[in-house]
């Protein structure tokens, strides 16, 4: 085969896997959103019982994540990946590792929920003893999601290993139904709040099912329903023990950087969470004095949530996907040393997803409002703090992906130091600024998280830019800037066409359409969105945005309108197999929404199967997708001074036949 017919058809991979990917995650953002203003419909989004259970309900993955969360990522992943190539397709290597993580799992979950009036005692600041005794309650039904974040992510690996993506891409969509059926009955049986308030004073056991409950039930069924697809596979995966030689020591060693980079981040976003609990707690304190307008003005970190979910949408959908394909030519022109085409591999993932990107942070910008009235649960006043909250975030959009992406350089230069020097310049900032917000009055520190992590958004991308420099010398600044200014043209006139549709639909008033009910609020922005939308795209043309021809390729070769074409000026994408990666998530996003994310654990979409002029006697169309180089294959990653070379995670463990692992014998002698 050719090599032009080789790249293009790598190209037309990736381009079906990226949209594939979007589509999966558009659908679970959608039911997401469902889910958040059911939320807000059933506890009011400005309460006292929904700051508690946020809180709690955000604890399970923070904890996951800051305690295992990077070992799976870091550590498991390439592990599992590997395993996956030997001649049992690492049947009894990954049941030995999921035998040990089930069990290390179950430790900590048990610890953990048992401990939960101590982790709410340290999450939290100024609780009442009411409202201290609900959120420890909250937690005991939330903390054993633990086990089955840490499940799923395990699963998911040994899926994407044997080249299924798309059941893990799926799974997100039954916890959000499971979800809101507890919702929708919570609604159905006992009210909305804004009808029937739910207080501290008539909570009860009841209503805690429904919420954190089915909250719960969720994740277990996002989990069990991976277990159909891994039964498919037909490993004979079952519990087995005994786990010397696994290698996980050395590959922990390996990866100390990457755990480092994301025990940092989860510190600091902990500490400024448990910042984020004081106006919830002032609140409360309010309501007992009577004071109830004073309180209502009051926005909790229930508003700081929903605001980041709806600010991290164009990032999820958009600047996810594309940057996990690109990792993969990353990873190439690393491996080859071609500096030029790992830079110009990062100006044209910058440039393409600031098309989404520039336009998702002027649309949030400009809707802001009725955003903020539709996931209001009903309250005008709840709707214009979440609206004030989302337009401080909306603008820093375009800064958190371009970080995003530029990180993705580190990991394909197998440079897991220096992401973590920048997560530490970061953590200073949201620690160091946290501890100071705390002591504004109490109705601005929401506010002034907000505010922070927009600073935060945009100090990273100035840091990641100093550490780029030093390894590509230039980063095709001219190009970039010049893209930008252009998007940021044709973004402008899309708020300001989006301004004056708002302006004829009374949103500028407090008594205009917009705020009169939650479905006016829906009505506008489907009106005003497809406006600002249109108007964008016509001034893209106007400007000469070809950027937007390679946004949509991914879009075009989904509907089957043949494959995408090569990138204009890039060289042609060789076929030397990408080195090991860990999740497409690791890295330096500052964390705003303790919310899961099932994206955080995906693999890299699957590259095509390798070709040279002469196939080989495996080539056929059912031989396994390349992802890790053969294990006679060096790393090229620049080691210290004593070590030119660093190893792949895992790379020094047993994965010859099934069977005869010398640390593994097949039969045991048993003491009489």
């Amino acid at each position: 085969m050719s090599e032009a017919k080789t790249t293009q058809s790598v190209q037309s991979g990736e381009a079906r896997s990226s949209a594939i990917m979007a589509a999966g995650t558009l659908v679970s953002r959608f039911l997401g959103f469902a889910k958040t203003w059911m939320l807000g419909a059933a506890l009011g989004l400005g309460s006292t019982i929904n700051d508690t259970f946020i809180n709690a309900n955000n604890l399970p993955n923070l904890i996951f994540l800051l305690v295992a969360g990077g070992v799976f990522n870091a550590v498991l992943v390439p592990q599992i990946i590997k395993a996956s190539k030997a001649p049992d397709r690492g049947a009894d290597y990954i049941s030995r590792l999921l035998t040990l993580a089930v069990l290390v799992l179950l430790a900590l979950t048990l610890l953990v929920t048992l401990a939960a009036p101590l982790v709410i005692d340290l999450t939290t600041q100024g609780y009442s003893e009411q409202q201290k005794a609900l959120a420890v309650t909250f937690a005991f039904w939330c903390l054993p999601q633990i086990f089955f974040y840490g499940l799923y992510a395990l699963l998911t690996q040994v899926l994407n290993a044997h080249g299924a993506f798309g059941p893990a891409m799926w799974a997100p969509i039954l916890n959000n139904l499971v979800a809101i059926a507890g919702l929708g009955m919570f609604i159905w049986i006992l009210g909305e709040n804004v009808y029937n308030p739910h207080t501290l004073d008539n909570w009860g056991p009841t209503q805690t099912l429904l919420i954190a409950g089915f909250s719960t039930f969720g994740v277990v069924a996002q989990t069990a329903i991976l277990l159909i697809p891994v039964f498919r596979l037909r490993l004979g995966l079952r519990p087995r023990f005994g786990w010397r030689g696994v290698g996980l020591g050395q590959a922990a060693k390996l990866s100390v950087w990457t755990l480092a980079t994301a025990a940092v981040g989860q510190l600091a976003f902990l500490y400024v969470m448990r910042i984020a609990t004081i106006p919830g707690a002032e609140r409360l304190r309010l309501d007992n004095a009577g004071d109830k307008a004073a309180a209502a003005v009051l926005p909790g970190n229930a508003v700081l949530e929903v605001a980041s979910q709806l600010y991290l949408l164009p990032h999820s959908i958009i600047a996810l996907s594309l940057a996990t394909v690109l990792f993969n030519r990353m990873t190439r022109a690393s491996q080859d040393g071609n500096k030029a085409e790992l830079r110009d591999a990062l100006s044209h993932g910058l440039r393409t997803m600031a098309v989404a990107t520039v336009f998702g942070a002027l649309a949030l910008f400009a809707l802001a409002g009725p955003l903020g009235m539709f996931f209001s649960g009903g309250e005008p006043q709840d709707g214009v703090m979440l609206a004030q909250t989302l337009t401080i975030l909306a603008l820093s959009t375009p800064f958190l992906s371009a970080n995003f992406m530029m990180s993705r350089v580190f990991y394909a230069n197998e440079d897991a130091r220096t992401p973590l020097y920048v997560q530490l310049w970061l953590a200073v900032i949201y620690v160091v600024g946290a501890f100071f917000i705390q002591f504004l009055p109490v109705g601005q520190i929401i506010y002034a998280i907000a505010i922070l992590y927009t600073l935060g958004n945009i100090l990273s991308v100035v840091i990641s830019v100093v550490f780029l420099r030093r390894l590509l010398g230039h980063l095709d600044g001219p190009r970039i800037a010049n893209s930008y200014i252009r998007m940021g043209y044709a973004g402008l006139g899309s708020a300001l066409a989006g301004a004056g549709a708002l302006w004829l639909l009374g949103s500028y008033r407090a008594d205009g359409f917009a705020w009169s009910s939650r479905p006016a609020a829906l009505v506008t922005v489907v009106v005003v969105g497809p406006v600002m939308l249109l108007a964008y795209l016509v001034l893209l043309r106007v400007f000469h945005v070809t950027e937007l021809r390679d946004l949509l390729r991914p879009l075009m070769g989904r509907l089957g309108r043949g494959a995408p074409a090569p990138v204009s000026g890039a060289a042609p994408e060789p076929t030397t197999p990408a080195r090991a990666t860990v999740s497409d998530d690791t890295g330096l996003i500052p964390r705003i929404s303790g919310e899961f994310d099932a994206a955080s654990f995906r693999a890299g979409p699957a590259l095509a199967p390798q070709r040279t002029q002469e196939p080989a006697a495996d080539d056929s169309p059912d031989a396994p997708k390349t992802y890790l180089p053969e294990e006679d294959t060096p790393s090229t990653a620049r080691g210290g001074k004593f070590r030119p070379q660093v190893p792949l995670p895992g790379r020094r463990t047993y994965q010859g036949g099934a069977g005869q692992n010398p640390y593994f014998p097949a039969k045991r002698s048993h003491r009489k």
